[in-house]
């Protein structure tokens, strides 16, 4: 005796509309485990303009929802890992903040981790202030002066910026004898109540910093910075 659902009274069986063989499919996906060799005479096209059985087209769907869910699986994964060194690149920059007593101390230990755990060739801080203390007088910039006009992008907007420096940006921060080897750097600007400047990270590899790299981490790297050299300015 056939297992098939009898159609309703109102259905000509010999003169079903597709739409109507498909409603029926829909809510009775069991039907072909009934009639597996109905699965294997079925053919449906395919994009190559040749024709699959229905069991070939519907493993293709399962093998492409597998490769689909593994690349968002792996996506998830280099996420997370990614998290995590960038927690353990914060937790070594705070610690040499905290290390550093002086403005110089704080320069030095940020050349140091920068290079060791951010992987960057060169670092420069320039604070804006007009009464600038001798003994490290490089860090400081009067606010007038005119080279600045050069970063008004990201002290006028406070936002970070990434990328290919100009020749004129790379000698202010980093100095004309290396500004030629600069090929990627982010520029970080610090603008808080006591304390405005700019941070810079550049490297050698012009990939190092994109343009489209996120905001997020420069910026908390600027207020992690920042509050700290605040607290030192005050000493």
């Amino acid at each position: 005796m056939s297992n098939v659902k009898p159609l309703k009274d109102n259905i000509d069986p010999y003169h079903l509309s597709s739409q109507q063989v498909e409603n029926y499919l829909q809510k009775h996906p069991e039907f072909f485990h009934d009639h597996l060799d109905l699965l294997e005479s079925m053919f449906i096209p395919h994009p190559s303009g040749s024709a699959v059985s229905l069991i070939s087209k519907q493993l293709e769907i399962f093998r492409s929802k597998h490769h689909y869910q593994e690349d968002q699986l792996i996506d998830l994964i280099e996420i997370a890992k990614e998290n995590d060194t960038s927690s353990n690149r914060m937790h070594e920059l705070a610690l040499a903040l905290i290390e550093a007593k002086t403005i110089k101390e704080l320069v030095s230990n940020l050349d140091k981790v920068f290079a060791d755990c951010f992987l960057t060739d060169f670092t420069a801080i320039r604070i804006i202030k007009d009464n600038v203390p001798p003994p490290v007088s490089k860090v400081f910039v009067k606010s007038n002066n005119k080279k600045l006009i050069h970063f008004e992008k990201e002290l006028t907007t406070n936002k970070s910026t990434c990328g290919y420096p100009t020749l004129a940006q790379a000698k202010f921060l980093f100095g004309s004898n290396v500004a030629p080897e600069v090929k990627s750097c982010a520029i970080i600007p610090m603008s808080f109540t006591k304390l405005d400047g700019l941070i810079a990270i550049g490297s050698r590899d012009e990939k190092r910093f994109h343009y489209n790299m996120g905001n997020l981490f420069l910026t908390q790297m600027s207020e992690v910075i920042g509050t700290r050299l605040i607290s030192l300015l005050s000493n």
